[in-house]
């Protein structure tokens, strides 16, 4: 039996390298189509909301809302101080563990 185009097209998108492989898409996707579509369709909602409202903070090129982000703005940031990571998921981990308060992501 053929699969629908559309539920090709799903199965490849959650497949993406970084997520899982061919299986854990297809669970993923029969999951949310047969016993989550509510949460399908927030995932849909709040993925298509973070594509339009969040880019690069101007300062550090962590991800924010505004043109420069909330530890850029912060006024206990410190500005002699350096961190540089490899990506904004790598500065939210730091800044969580530690009193590092200027990171620059690449």
């Amino acid at each position: 039996m053929k699969t629908p185009s559309s539920l090709d097209e799903l199965i490849e998108a959650l497949r993406w390298p970084a997520w899982s492989g061919p299986k854990s898409a297809q669970r993923m996707a029969y999951h949310l189509l047969q016993r989550d579509q509510p949460g399908a369709r927030r995932l849909g909602a709040a993925l298509n909301s973070a594509l339009e409202r969040i880019r690069h903070c101007e300062k550090c090129n962590s991800f924010a809302e505004e043109p420069v982000c909330g530890l850029c703005r912060s006024p206990r940031r410190d500005a002699a101080l350096l961190c540089v990571v490899e990506t904004p998921g790598d500065l939210l981990m730091m800044s969580r563990r530690s009193a590092i308060r200027a990171c620059i992501s690449c």
